[in-house]
């Protein structure tokens, strides 16, 4: 069977190759005295709060099932709107607002609006790999600009203007950052948008993981600084709603339509029960259990990455939000006998059954010294973790 070259440009996600070997040992060792920790999967610990769950519920019990509008229910477009009023003083009318099945329907809707046959779009090197990856099914090319600490793993408005190309289109980012958790100042923001506006181009922002901010810098979203600014953001981060395939988009107006379109055809609507349920996300209730487990988020930040370094495995730069530890194991590698993060990750996975990630998924610049930490887990969990590691790299 012939294969598509869209499909063949995709490239393996080896995340999952990690998963799945993880997974295989936690069944061997299920039963003993060290069962498998799992700090490779960015996905929240908690689930719904209760009144969420309540609501979809009763959903279902009213029968509330069938499609709803494309660009999804009218009720939780207001309620999003009004977050962004409540959340970070921003205006953002609900018309704009198009709900999605998940952050990656809306990234998949926004790079098919966007993007024409080979346009180039800038991202920063380490990010996302599913970022690139919708870039180049939209039939775009993802062109990767190495980031170092010092610029916080982000890219600048001199190296956007330094590698804009005839076939560059716009840029792609994310703030907070998967792997690295760390977010663009806002003042450099404005100046990546500014050039980007001067060339006729776009910004596209993942903003899935903004409201797992923790410093008062950042946390500030990109909508503030522009109507032209499509943000993507997601029910499953910040809202723990994983599963659900819940999120939402803001576009300009004059693209709703465009979107709409696409998402008819493509989607016909987001899960309805999911819709439903989310409208309990912005009950007072619910916000508050949200921020409290926003510091409960804050606090496994607080103890686990000094754990971390002090046994060595460095992190160039304190994440200001997310959930994830961006950690050089280069110099401990060697103390199992390897090299690389990706040997690195099976052998600690091996000696001390903690799941970690390899960089390989998420760039070429540098990445192979790194491993990518999850603290999308109980305290409990990251203490053994942390003694594990230590126990096998001293």
């Amino acid at each position: 069977m012939k294969i598509s070259r869209r499909a063949e440009r995709i490239e393996p996600f080896y995340v999952m190759e990690v998963a799945k070997a993880a997974s295989q040992l936690a069944r061997e060792v299920a039963r003993s005295d060290q069962p498998m920790i799992f700090l490779n999967i960015g996905e929240p610990d908690f689930t719904a709060p209760p009144l969420v769950q309540e609501a979809a519920v009763r959903a279902i019990h009213d029968g509330r099932t069938q499609y709803t509008d494309a660009t999804g229910l009218p009720a939780l477009r207001e309620r999003i709107s009004g977050w962004y009023q409540e959340r970070f003083g921003v205006n953002v009318p609900a018309r704009r607002i198009v709900v999605t099945a998940g952050a990656s329907a809306a990234l998949q809707l926004a790079c098919l609006a966007l993007i024409d046959t080979g346009d180039e779009i800038l991202m920063p090197d380490p990010s996302y790999p599913c970022n690139r990856h919708f870039v180049s099914a939209a039939e775009g090319e993802a062109v990767l600009i190495p980031t170092t600490a010092q610029e916080r793993y982000q890219l600048s408005a001199a190296k956007v203007q330094e590698h804009w190309r005839a076939r560059t289109r716009g840029v792609l980012l994310a703030s907070p950052s998967n792997p690295t958790g760390t977010s663009i100042h806002p003042d450099e923001l404005r100046r990546i948008h500014s050039f980007v506006q001067a060339k006729g181009g776009i910004t596209l922002l993942d903003e899935i993981y903004l409201g797992l901010s923790y410093e008062d810098t950042f946390g500030h979203t990109a909508l503030a600084i522009d109507d032209n600014v499509v943000s993507i953001n997601s029910f499953s981060k910040y809202f723990n709603m994983t599963g659900w395939r819940l999120g939402w988009m803001v576009v300009p107006e004059q693209l709703v339509p465009v979107v709409e379109r696409l998402a008819q055809n493509l989607f016909i609507c987001p899960s309805t029960v999911a819709q439903y349920a989310a409208l309990a996300c912005f009950a007072p209730e619910s916000i508050a259990e949200y921020e409290r487990r926003r510091a409960e988020f804050k606090a496994r930040r607080d103890w686990f990455i000094p754990a971390l370094q002090s046994m060595g495995l460095q992190v160039p730069v304190v994440p200001d939000g997310a959930f994830y530890a961006w950690a050089d194991c280069s110099a401990v590698a060697h103390k199992l006998g390897v090299e690389g993060s990706w040997d690195f990750a099976f052998e600690v996975m091996k000696r001390a059954h903690v799941a970690v990630t390899p960089g390989r998924d998420f760039g070429q610049a540098d990445t192979g010294r790194f491993v990518r930490f999850s603290t999308a887990n109980s305290m409990a969990q990251l203490q053994e973790a942390a003694a594990r590691l230590k126990g096998v790299l001293s």
